[in-house]
């Protein structure tokens, strides 16, 4: 079933691109509802996650528990913009299958922002302390380490955004 309405809005990017602020732009599309892996890692395992190792564990079963309910929304005719990085291919795969499992368009946002501008936003988000997680550049960097801009042979359809 191709569900035509229904978009999958990814999001690529290193911490402090600016994912967040594009989820909310999104977001405010009609019949457009964001799910923020920050927000339900915090409600559900915020005293478990002190390291890069517990995000791992955690986000995986966040993932796991997630799919079928992004699949429902997704053939209900409801996009859904998800604010879970992007940023491998094991992710991206992950949210292939849920776009095509569900029969509906994507879109893959590469946010394409250099790490002195991402650290620098970091430190500020930081200072505020609005943010449920902080991140030092220590684990900036662990975590970049990681990340993998999606590749043309991929297959996405792919909306770069820069700084």
């Amino acid at each position: 079933m191709m569900t035509k309405s229904a978009v999958l809005h990814m999001l690529c990017g290193k911490i402090a691109a600016g994912k967040s602020t594009l989820t909310t732009q999104l977001g405010r599309q009609p019949e457009t509802i964001v799910v923020s892996e920050d927000q339900w890692l915090s409600a559900l395992y915020a005293d478990d996650m002190v390291s890069v190792a517990d995000y791992v564990r955690c986000s995986a079963r966040l993932r796991q528990a997630m799919a079928p309910h992004l699949i429902a929304l997704l053939q209900a005719g409801v996009s859904v913009v998800l604010d879970f990085p992007a940023n491998t291919v094991v992710a991206r795969n992950w949210m292939r299958d849920i776009f095509e499992q569900a029969g509906a368009a994507h879109c893959l946002h590469h946010l394409d922002v250099p790490d002195d501008v991402c650290k620098a936003r970091l430190r500020a988000r930081n200072a505020l302390g609005e943010h449920a997680f902080a991140a030092s550049d220590a684990e900036f960097n662990l975590i970049s380490s990681h990340f993998v801009a999606p590749a043309p042979e991929e297959g996405f359809t792919v909306q770069i955004h820069g700084a």
